[in-house]
C-alpha cells in the first residue's frame, strides 16, 4: 500500500488518516450523503466495522460482516443497495472508518475487536 513518491523523508506518511466525503445514500442513515468520514488505514478489520475496501479495482465505502461460517461481504446501510459477496473475489481492506463529521457534529467510531487480517 506504500507509496515511494508520496512518503516522506521518514517512509510513514502514507499511514495517516485522510478524509472522504459520502457521496450517495448507499449508507444512510448513519452516513448521509455528503457528510465527511476519516479513515485509518489498516490491511484488516473485524466483524461490524465501517470499511473502505478495493473489490476487484473497485472502491467501496461499507459495513464489513462475516458469518460464523466464515462468509464475508460488504453491506450498504441503505437496504435498496445489494450487498457485496467476498466470495473468491480479489478484495483488500484500505482503511477502517473512525470518524464521521455532518455540519461539525462529530461521531467517532471505536471498535470492540482489533483489525485483523481479511
Amino acid at each position: 500500500m506504500s507509496n515511494p513518491t508520496l512518503d516522506n523523508e521518514t517512509g510513514c506518511a502514507w499511514r495517516e488518516p485522510f478524509a472522504l466525503q459520502v457521496l450517495g445514500d448507499s449508507m444512510e442513515p448513519e452516513f448521509p450523503d455528503k457528510c465527511v468520514v476519516i479513515i485509518e488505514q489498516a490491511e484488516g478489520c473485524s466483524h461490524g466495522m465501517y470499511v473502505f475496501a478495493e473489490v476487484e479495482g473497485v472502491r467501496w465505502f461499507r459495513q464489513y460482516q462475516m458469518d460464523e461460517q466464515g462468509r464475508e461481504w460488504l453491506i450498504a446501510l441503505n437496504r435498496r443497495y445489494p450487498e457485496i459477496d467476498l466470495r473468491g473475489r480479489e478484495w483488500k481492506v484500505m482503511g477502517i472508518i473512525i470518524q464521521r463529521n455532518i455540519r461539525r457534529r462529530v461521531k467517532h467510531y471505536r471498535y470492540e475487536a482489533e483489525p485483523r487480517a481479511c
